[in-house]
């Protein structure tokens, strides 16, 4: 039960990530357009041969309901397939699932998942100061009747920061805690963001010194094992088989994938040390037939370093509370024995939101394609791709191959 591995990643396309500031501002709708075109020119495919959507909803300036509707009256598109997805930092992994599920059923030959991240610009009545009030909560609700609104936030559970650290203590009371090995992730993933030249920190060598001597933000989390917030966007295309077969790329295909959401807060986690990535990951690998050992490189959800290491132990890549020694013993890099987030990883590519996580699933399928240039695996035919939403919440799990 599951998929059969007939709907493949065609075409892709991805903003370099800026800083807020500095980004060109456009309405949602125009990076919607935008993204769509050049992922199709990406794959050799027309707007015509799209006939699915799939789009992110929260956020989206120009509506709050029917997103996808006005999205394709836009797009003029006509289509028989359309969804939103609320999951987080797993959106993109669960959008091309999602993709790849309705291509199988039968009901669409091509779909267009897409995230706009860029800002769009203030309306008349907007308040931007108020905008920036309202972001320092993270995903966290204030609104009335919320529990986190009044449980968590009266005693300082606000934000995404003190959640990880949260977790990454409890970590080590169980296990222990290397600092060195947690910097070896930031660095290792920073080495390879230096052979990619649309990296936020291209150019930009660090050191486990450096990493341990920045500022500790949340303890034990200091800011170069935090991502940092960019203006971005990104889309792919995924297409049936028959379509892969004349798109311009050799074609990423999903044979596996798995989702899991347990909690919002991790207040309400049975164990904060045991992720939703676990059963996501191993509901993958089972539908694709496949072992964590037999993947060429994996593409992890970093938003933390602690986010990278639960996932490298909690998917199957090393044993519960081994994680630190797999990272001191292993090359994380493009050209080490376990490549892992090979364009930089989010803590040095830059993480655009919910769109950060399309950074993974693009990285996947441009290895995959052979595209990658100076950091191109010698061999990459098998990738596990994650995503992680929320505080540890609500993460799932993709397994890409190559034709």
């Amino acid at each position: 039960m599951g998929l059969k591995g007939h709907a493949a990643i065609v075409g892709a396309a991805q903003y370099r990530p800026e800083k807020y500031a500095t980004a060109p501002r456009m309405f949602h709708l125009e990076q919607v357009a935008d993204l769509a075109d050049r992922a199709l020119q990406d794959a050799g495919l027309k707007a015509s041969d799209l006939d699915g959507l799939v789009i992110n909803g929260p956020h989206f300036h120009e509506a709050s309901v029917f997103v996808p509707a006005m999205a394709a009256e836009y797009l003029g598109l006509r289509l028989n397939f359309a969804e939103v997805v609320d999951l987080g930092g797993t959106t993109s992994v669960g959008m091309v699932w999602r993709a790849a599920a309705a291509i199988e059923l039968g009901l669409c030959q091509a779909v267009l998942c897409v995230l706009p991240a860029r800002m769009a610009p203030f309306g008349p009545d907007e308040d931007p100061a108020w905008m920036a009030r309202a972001m320092r909560f993270g995903g966290h609700s204030t609104a009335f009747g919320a529990p986190e609104a009044e449980f968590d936030l009266p005693y300082g559970h606000m934000g995404q920061n003190t959640g990880y650290a949260m977790i990454a203590q409890r970590y080590a009371a169980r296990y222990g805690y290397d600092p060195v090995a947690m910097a070896k992730i930031a660095v290792d993933q920073r080495t390879n963001a230096l052979t990619n030249p649309d990296a936020m920190f291209f150019g930009k060598p660090l050191t486990v010194e450096e990493v341990l001597g920045s500022k500790m933000v949340a303890d034990p989390l200091h800011v170069l094992e935090i991502v940092m917030p960019v203006a971005g966007g990104a889309a792919v295309i995924v297409a049936s088989k028959e379509l892969a077969a004349r798109a311009r790329n050799r074609g990423a295909f999903v044979t596996g994938f798995g989702e899991h959401l347990a909690f919002k807060s991790p207040t309400y986690a049975a164990e904060m040390t045991e992720t939703p990535i676990g059963p996501a990951s191993r509901r993958a690998f089972e539908m694709a037939g496949l072992k964590p050992a037999d993947m060429d490189a994996a593409q992890i959800y970093d938003c933390y370093t602690i986010t990278a290491l639960l996932t490298l132990e909690d998917a199957g890549f090393c044993e519960k509370g081994e994680g630190m020694r797999f990272v001191r013993e292993h090359d994380l890099t493009w050209r080490g024995d376990f490549p892992m987030n090979t364009h930089g990883g989010q803590l040095s590519f830059g993480q655009s939101g919910s769109a950060g996580g399309m950074s993974q699933v693009i990285e996947a399928f441009t290895q995959l394609a052979g595209r990658a240039g100076d950091r191109q695996l010698k061999r990459c035919d098998r990738v596990y791709v994650s995503g992680t939403g929320g505080v540890m919440s609500e993460q799932g799990a993709l397994i890409l191959q190559g034709a």
